[in-house]
């Protein structure tokens, strides 16, 4: 995974910096989502795979069905990630550049991963409360994993907090094994 994100991120960044010197973040973040979904798809994923076929062949395909989705830009891109054999990072591609763009907006995404889903009144306090730690405005995507009992784990950026009676448990256990 580590392999991937380190493989995308200079295309990334340069798709970024042309969005951001054009003032077309959102054009930019839809073309990026349309395109991973495209070479994602298991019957394009497998045209793309054949041992046969050329960079330029395999970027015709995805532009191809792209259509009139694609600027010169895009294509352009298309093009290049395909003589590079990296069609296939286009999803990181685009995740990464949503993490250039909303670092670059001020804003932060908050993954809470809680034992029950969490109401709009505990989300907008929580966000309150990373919006100050962070300094940053805080987007939550909340996603439920019974598993951890009570209580969340929260990424922020680089930053984890595990709140979770799973994760005390397992602090517990180490401690004790110690």
């Amino acid at each position: 995974m580590s392999e991937l994100v380190t493989a995308a991120r200079p295309y990334a960044k340069a798709i970024f910096e042309i969005a951001k010197k054009s003032n077309s973040y959102d054009a930019w973040s839809e073309r990026l989502k349309f395109l991973a979904a495209v070479v994602g798809n298991d019957e394009v994923a497998a045209a793309l795979d054949q041992p046969n076929s050329t960079a330029a062949q395999r970027a015709e395909l995805v532009q191809g069905i792209a259509g009139d989705r694609l600027d010169a830009d895009g294509a352009n891109m298309v093009r290049l990630l395909a003589e590079n054999g990296r069609l296939g990072l286009l999803d990181s591609i685009s995740d990464l550049y949503d993490d250039y763009r909303a670092l670059d907006e001020g804003v932060l995404e908050a993954t809470v991963i809680s034992a029950q889903a969490l109401d709009d009144t505990y989300k907008s306090r929580l966000a309150e409360a990373l919006e100050k730690k962070f300094n940053k405005k805080i987007n939550i995507v909340n996603t439920v994993d019974e598993s951890l009992i009570g209580g969340a784990l929260i990424r922020a950026g680089d930053v984890v907090i595990d709140g979770s009676v799973k994760g005390k448990l397992q602090q517990l256990g180490q401690s004790l094994s110690a």
